[in-house]
Order: C-alpha cells, then structure tokens, then sequence
C-alpha cells in the first residue's frame, strides 16, 4: 500500500504551510478572535481565492472534486497554526449535506460558498440531549397549510454570521433537515464565545414558516446524511488535532532547549525528556489511525464508522495528554493567555466535546 502524498496534496499542504507561517502569527490569531465576527473576513476571501473552499466540492458544482485525504492535508495544518476561520461549519458540515440532498437549488448555492460569498451553519445540538442528536425535540408541524419549525438550538458553530442555517428536526418522527435563512421571521440567533475563543450561536424558532422546497432531506435519507456528515466533520478535526498536537510539542521541546536551571537546559532532565516522549508517542499513534481511518472513508469501507469512533477516542485521550503536558512543561507561562501553548490545550478540549466526546465514542464502538 502506498501511503505516500501525491503531487497535487503535497503542493496543498505546503500552500496552507506558506500561508499560515506569513499570514497567521499567534499575535494575527488574537487580534482576528477580538473581532465581533471572530474570523478575518480577508482571510476567508483569500481561502476563497487560492481555491481552499473549493476543495471537497465534486466538479459539476464548481470544485475539485477532491476527498478526505485533501481535507485532512488541509485541517492538519489549520490545527498548527490555530486557525479561526467557519471551514469546518460552512465548507465541510454544510457542503457534505447539500452535495447529497437532492435541492434544486444546492449547485448555486455551493458555487456562493467557494466564491467566498456565502456562509451556511448546521443546527443540530440541543440542551439535555446530549450526542443523541436524532432524539431532538425541535419539531417541523403542520400548522393550517404551512409548515412551522419551533424549538432551539445551541451550539451552532459560526452561527452569528450565517447567512442561512441547516437544522436538523423532527417531522412526526422523523428527521429532517430543513434550510432556513437567518433573517427569517420567528428566528432568533445569539452569539456566544467558546472556551477555545470561537463563535457559537443559540438559535431560537418560534412559528417559523417553512415551504417544502426548504427540506433538503427527510426520514431515512436524512439519517444517512447528517451520519456522513458527522463522519467526515470528526475526521477534519481530528486532523486538526494531529497538528496542534505536533506543534504543541515542538514548541515544548524548542522551549526545554532554551530553559535553563542548575546552568543547564531543562531538556537534559531525563524526567523532562520521559514526557516529551510521551507527547511524541502519543501523536503519531493518532496520526496512524487519522491515516486508517481517512483511507477507509476515502474507499468508503463499511468499518469507517467504527474507526472513525476509535480516531475520536485517541483524540480526546492523546490531546488531553500532548495539551497538559505541554502546559506544564512550560511552567506558569504555560497557561498565560500571551503564549500559544495553552491556547492548544483549549482547543484540545474543545475537540473533544464536538460530535460526542470520549466515553460516547467507546460506547458506540463498544456497541458495535
């Protein structure tokens, strides 16, 4: 088996390197966080620009047609240098259903998204229901001759500057996914900022009107959308897990080369030295099942799921890991806001808690 990058990946990934080194210092990132958008809308026209928004997008739609190996090229180096901007919630989450829902519409609307134009949110999370998202009690009812969405969801990543929502319902027991502009009447949305400095929104529906044109999918079809959405969002971001965790620990390293106690390095510390071992291991068996399970998905191999669970585990495991330890290595600068390396740690958590964390995972595969 050739595990080896092609032409094409290896020029992407060294584009995203090029410009998250130029373009994307830690000092850029906190500046980019205090915005009320809390991403650079330069950025994003530029991601658009060097073709970025197009990449997981099939052809006929105007993209390149490329997969999850590119996607995970593309995430692992977004996760080194933290970046901010909705490519996960507008590009991966929203792209995956829309290019397999069947809305006569989805080729334009896709087509606004790569040119940088258009944001789209999936609404899915709920208060008390924890990673049950199909036991949602945001319903879609028939109210006289109109369909009407009532309920909330929380949690709805870049949800302040959506310009429409996908949300994920219930229609006399079945799901459904539903397309809803922001501005619709009896739609609330606020923001909010994560523990990881990104932007959430609460979203609100009280009466809010519904056309079936609107319903991107239903019932089983549905089910098996939003599954291959979750699958393919986990493995983006456990990508970018593998390349936070990479660079957690090379600055730890670099770090313990340049801290000095008793006239020497603290890296000569064998106890030290024992750790950074540890960070080490611990990242390259995640990025060993990142790279199982994005061949698996890529073949569409029907053990993808219950791979796709493991690499999620590893990841809640090995980042709590490679974060705390990087935390302490680096004393009580470790966990100053002015340095990065806490600032991986947040995310690490963050990652953990997005699409079911560690112990619903091993209970999924354990289920299986």
């Amino acid at each position: 088996m050739n595990l080896n990058y092609s032409d094409e990946q290896n020029m992407l990934r060294e584009q995203v390197l090029k410009f998250c080194e130029t373009n994307y210092d830690f000092i850029d990132r906190e500046k980019i966080l205090e915005t009320e958008a809390g991403y650079s809308q330069d950025n994003w026209k530029q991601f658009a620009e060097l073709g970025w928004l197009a990449v997981p997008f099939k052809e006929e739609n105007g993209g390149f047609n490329f997969g999850p190996i590119e996607l995970t090229v593309l995430f692992e180096e977004f996760g080194k240098a933290l970046v901010v901007e909705p490519y996960l919630s507008s590009v991966v989450m929203s792209g995956t259903i829309l290019e397999n829902s069947n809305h006569s519409n989805k080729s334009s609307i896709i087509e606004k998204i790569i040119a940088g134009e258009h944001q789209i949110s999936v609404a899915y999370a709920e208060p008390n229901i924890g990673y049950n998202f199909f036991d949602c009690l945001t319903s879609l009812s028939t109210g006289g001759d109109k369909l009407l969405l009532n309920g909330t969801k929380s949690l709805v990543l870049n949800g302040g500057n959506a310009d429409q929502f996908i949300v994920l319902a219930n229609q006399d027991g079945s799901s459904v996914l539903i397309l809803v502009d922001f501005d619709v009447d009896g739609l609330s949305v606020q923001s909010f900022k994560t523990i990881d400095g990104q932007t959430c929104a609460e979203l609100s529906f009280e009466n809010v009107s519904i056309d079936s044109e609107s319903i991107l999918a239903s019932g089983d079809e549905a089910e098996a959308i939003f599954n291959k959405m979750i699958n393919v969002s986990i493995l983006c971001i456990s990508a970018e897990a593998v390349g936070a965790m990479n660079a957690s620990y090379m600055k730890t390293v670099q770090y313990t080369k340049e801290r000095e106690q008793f006239s020497q390095p603290i890296s000569n510390f064998q106890v030290l030295q024992h750790r950074m071992v540890d960070m080490f291991i611990e990242t390259e068996l995640t990025k060993s099942l990142l790279i199982k399970a994005t061949l698996q998905l890529d073949s569409n191999d029907p053990e993808a799921g219950n791979t796709i669970s493991a690499l999620k585990v590893q990841v809640g495991k090995a980042g709590r890991l490679v974060g705390q330890h990087a935390v302490q290595l680096h004393g009580g600068m470790g966990v100053s806001n002015e340095m990065s390396i806490g600032h991986y740690l947040k995310r690490f958590t963050a990652i953990d808690s997005m699409f079911g964390n560690t112990q619903h995972h091993i209970n999924k595969y354990q289920a299986k």
